[in-house]
């Protein structure tokens, strides 16, 4: 209910936005000075926007994190017990016992698996503080660190044939050989050990909180940006090539018209360019994604007629709202608008970007480096790369 009317307040504040921004450009088209109160008005307006997001965003988290009932199995409490145990004390036979390995054989420096639940929750943070995770192929590998993907480039034809006769032979399929590999990462959150001994709080559930909020912080960025080099590979870390010499292997994109800003004179048109660059056959179900400062002027852009605003605010497609008829997703790992910035992304991701997971978050505990405190190593394997280059289109901040 509360998203719900978040995003309904963002649709009356949209309506005061465009009664204040269209009296704006009124005064600027008939050559008259805009007063100072006008502009102040409308800088507050975006600002309440903008904090709009902020909250939406907040809230999004909260509603997505697991909620566990009060009927929990004897199974369940057993292992939270087990969790809860290491966690304050250091005490491994809880959890040597529903691990089914001995104490003995633990290894300080590998660590224990934590609890499903608590991995779920590590992942869902993940997926709902990164956009482009949560809109993203997600693939848990059981074994080894790579996947593996043959992506069909190019199909079969046909050719006609007289009655009786043969053609021969026609050009067969061409596949392309993608590899993505899960690197490590790891968070550390800490405790002071009074804190430990006293606490009443649910220690599984905070930290995993913490633990996601650390690598969603982290993995979000290497999905935008990242270079590939012991992490992920963000979407507009690959070669680049204006779309009309799109090759495989390469992510195409459509210049803005301008250096670091969209063009002058009709500025849509180049996000129109953006969506036809992509296939037709990827469009249902395609995407923007920008950071929110890239959003705002983008709010701003009207029809060739002045008329018709080409943002909208909708309720089904969340707080980004609607981008000539497509969903608007706000991710701010996406590059600002810069000279030769890629700071827009169009696309079918989930046929597009995988996150891959190797399955199984790892948890050592330290209580001796840090005198008084206790460390809590949660470690990752993830990574994520684009696995059908035909499948994302950029724009690019630049005359071309």
């Amino acid at each position: 209910m509360e998203l719900k009317e978040l995003i309904e307040q963002q649709g009356k504040a949209f309506e005061a936005f465009k009664e204040v921004n269209d009296e704006r450009l009124a005064k600027i088209e008939a050559n008259e000075p805009v007063p100072a109160d006008l502009t102040e008005k409308l800088a507050k307006i975006e600002a309440d926007m903008s904090q709009q997001g902020e909250d939406y965003k907040d809230l999004l988290k909260k509603s997505q994190r697991p909620q566990v009932d009060g009927g929990k199995s004897e199974d369940l409490i057993e292992r939270e017990n087990a969790m809860s145990a290491y966690m304050r004390t250091g005490n491994l036979e809880g959890l040597a016992k529903i691990q089914g390995v001995s104490t003995s054989d633990y290894d300080p420096n590998v660590g224990w698996f934590v609890l499903p639940e608590m991995d779920t929750e590590i992942d869902r943070i993940v997926g709902t503080i990164s956009a482009i995770a949560g809109i993203s192929k997600t693939v848990n590998l059981t074994s080894g660190p790579k996947w593996v993907k043959f992506t069909k480039t190019s199909g079969m034809s046909m050719r006609r044939v007289d009655d009786g006769n043969t053609g021969g032979e026609t050009d067969g399929p061409e596949y392309s050989k993608v590899e993505i590999e899960a690197f490590t990462a790891e968070v550390e959150p800490w405790a002071h050990n009074e804190t430990l001994a006293d606490s009443t709080v649910n220690l599984a559930s905070d930290f995993a909180d913490e633990a996601g909020i650390g690598f969603a912080e982290g993995l979000g960025s290497e999905y935008a940006i990242g270079d590939g080099v012991n992490k992920a590979r963000g979407i507009t870390a690959y070669d680049t090539v204006a779309n009309a010499s799109y090759a495989w292997g390469s992510v195409g994109y459509i210049a803005s018209g301008a250096a670091g800003a969209f063009a002058t004179s009709a500025p849509a048109d180049q996000l129109v360019a953006l969506q036809h660059a992509l296939k037709s056959q990827y469009r249902p179900g395609a995407q923007f994604v920008m950071a929110d400062s890239t959003l705002l002027p983008v709010r701003q852009m009207k029809d060739a007629s002045g008329a018709y605003y080409l943002w909208q605010p909708d309720t089904t497609a969340g707080f980004g709202g609607r981008l000539l008829g497509s969903p608007v997703v706000i991710d701010d790992n996406m590059p600002v608008i810069a000279a030769n910035s890629l700071s827009i992304a169009f696309g079918n991701f989930p046929r597009s970007y995988a996150v891959v997971n190797r399955e199984g978050t790892t948890l050592i505990r330290d209580n001796i480096t840090a005198k008084g405190k206790t460390k809590f190593n949660f470690r990752k394997r993830s990574g994520g790369g684009i696995y059908n280059f035909e499948g994302i289109k950029l724009m690019k901040f630049a005359t071309s």
